[in-house]
Order: structure tokens, then C-alpha cells, then sequence
């Protein structure tokens, strides 16, 4: 039982709990503004059809109705989450993480070098290229 406790008192199960919380909010307010207002501006494309952008293969067949503006929708809404989360959460933690870095005198993060085996390949190209020009 007390490794159970050390488990779910561990910070990241914690913030883990707190991200898909606000994440189910925030996914019902992008759901609204795209089915409020970018839908039915979509759905202006479709001219005066009443389905807008979708259209059947089988005209008596509603089960093969292609939603385009459906499709233009989601495509919407996933830019906008993500450009929220970008800009809301990844981009100031990522300040906030060099700033206290630095602030701690501890050397800023630098990029991710390649894998050793990358590496030790473009080693053995550049030898190889450097024998065959002496060659």
C-alpha cells in the first residue's frame, strides 16, 4: 500500500491528473467555437446547399456522405489547440525553466547532440570520402 501512496503522490501522476482536466475543458470550449463559428462559415462555402461541403457517392445512400467541411473543422480546431497549448504552456514553461537556470548559474541547455551511432557513421563517411580523394 505505501508504494501505491508514493505513486500517486508523486508529482507527475499529480499533474498528469490536473492536464487532462483542463484538457477535457478546453477541448468542449474549441468544440463550441468551432461549431459555432467556424462551421457555419465553412458551410457559407457550400453555397446554398443545406449540407454545406458534404456531398454523397451514392445520392440515395446516406451512410456515404463525405463531410468535407467536417473534415476542415477538425483540421481547425486541432491548429487552434495546439497553437493554445503551444503558446499558453510549452513555450512559458520553457522560459520560466531557462530563466531559473540561469538564474541558479546553471548553463543553459543545449540542443540534443546526435545519437553516438550517427555520429560514429559520419565519422566513418568523412574517413571513407577522405581516402577516396587521396586515392
Amino acid at each position: 500500500m505505501k508504494g501505491f501512496k508514493d505513486f500517486v503522490m508523486q508529482g507527475s501522476v499529480i499533474d498528469l491528473a490536473v492536464g487532462v482536466v483542463i484538457g477535457s475543458a478546453f477541448t468542449a470550449l474549441i468544440t463550441a467555437i468551432v461549431e459555432n463559428l467556424i462551421q457555419p462559415v465553412i458551410n457559407v462555402a457550400g453555397g446554398t446547399n443545406v449540407s454545406g461541403l458534404s456531398f454523397r457517392i451514392i445520392q440515395d445512400n446516406e451512410a456515404t456522405t463525405i463531410g468535407v467541411d467536417a473534415i476542415l473543422s477538425a483540421i481547425i480546431a486541432f491548429l487552434i489547440t495546439a497553437a493554445v497549448v503551444y503558446f499558453v504552456f510549452v513555450m512559458p514553461i520553457q522560459k520560466a525553466r531557462a530563466f531559473d537556470r540561469a538564474r541558479r548559474g546553471l548553463p543553459v541547455e543545449e540542443e540534443a547532440s546526435a545519437p553516438e551511432d550517427v555520429v560514429l557513421l559520419t565519422e566513418i563517411r568523412d574517413l571513407l570520402q577522405a581516402q577516396k580523394t587521396q586515392n
